[in-house]
């Protein structure tokens, strides 16, 4: 039986227990109230996942998604080196620990990732055409990860996978996003609400990579002001500002001259 304190949808619901404390439990409730709110007042419905034909701004990034998988190649030249989520993201421990979830940020909320962004310049001037964009990065996954059942922070974004590199077969390389499964085809596009449980699974032997994308979630006046106000103010919290730090770290490190170069 779910926790008394757990007001989400099935479907919603956090899969790790609640946080002990009355002001925890009760920004749970202030958080079921806004997301509610922010579900009625969503352009495109509410539902797990969204036909991309919702955001007309898709169709150029699907068109040239070749150009954005050349530059992950050259990127995926020096795999090892790159960050783990954790590495950047310390909170996703919960899910994630290994070296197996490789990570390339091109931005984050007030990271400075130019030096990343030099390097794909073709993917940034696509990325600049995102209504909202609050995140992108290239998500690569090794053979066999598996990334348990979790939900995001806040409906207020949604979550786009461009799909570049998936290894066969395709049906062992997979999402759970609520109740549906889906699994990725290169070049195409899947967005969904990440407030939604999701579970992936990658049964192959390859690397599964995607360009993970998170944008505002397009919603009636005056909710959608006020969803980009209270997104804006989460660049201040301090988790994001460690994160901040650890990209920083890894950059100059990662760009650091080589001794003979």
């Amino acid at each position: 039986m779910p926790d008394s304190t757990d007001c989400f949808a099935p479907h919603r619901r956090n899969t790790f227990p609640p946080p002990p404390g009355l002001l925890a439990r009760l920004g749970l409730v202030l958080q079921n109230w806004l997301e509610a709110r922010v579900a009625a007042a969503s352009l495109h419905g509410d539902p797990p996942v969204y036909d991309p034909a919702c955001f007309t701004w898709t169709a150029g990034l699907q068109q040239d998604w070749r150009a954005v998988r050349a530059e992950l190649d050259e990127v995926m030249r020096r795999l090892a080196a790159l960050p783990s989520f954790q590495d950047i993201l310390e909170e996703v421990r919960v899910i994630q620990a290994d070296d197996r979830w490789k990570t390339f940020w091109l931005c984050g909320v007030g990271m400075d990732c130019r030096d990343n962004q030099r390097r794909c310049p073709r993917t940034m001037q696509l990325l600049a055409g995102v209504p909202g964009l609050r995140t992108a990065f290239f998500s690569i996954l090794a053979p066999g990860k598996h990334i348990p059942a979790h939900r995001g922070a806040y409906n207020g974004v949604l979550r786009l996978h461009l799909a570049l590199r998936v290894p066969e077969p395709q049906s062992r390389c997979r999402i759970r996003i609520g109740n549906q499964i889906h699994h990725w085809r290169e070049g195409e596009l899947l967005i969904f609400d990440d407030s939604f449980q999701h579970e992936v699974w990658n049964e192959t032997e390859g690397l599964r990579a995607v360009l993970f994308v998170d944008f505002l979630r397009p919603l009636r006046q005056p909710w959608h002001a006020l969803n980009a106000l209270l997104i804006g103010l989460g660049r201040f919290a301090p988790f994001l500002r460690r994160a901040r730090a650890r990209q920083l770290r890894w950059s100059r490190a990662h760009y650091a001259p080589r001794p003979g170069a």
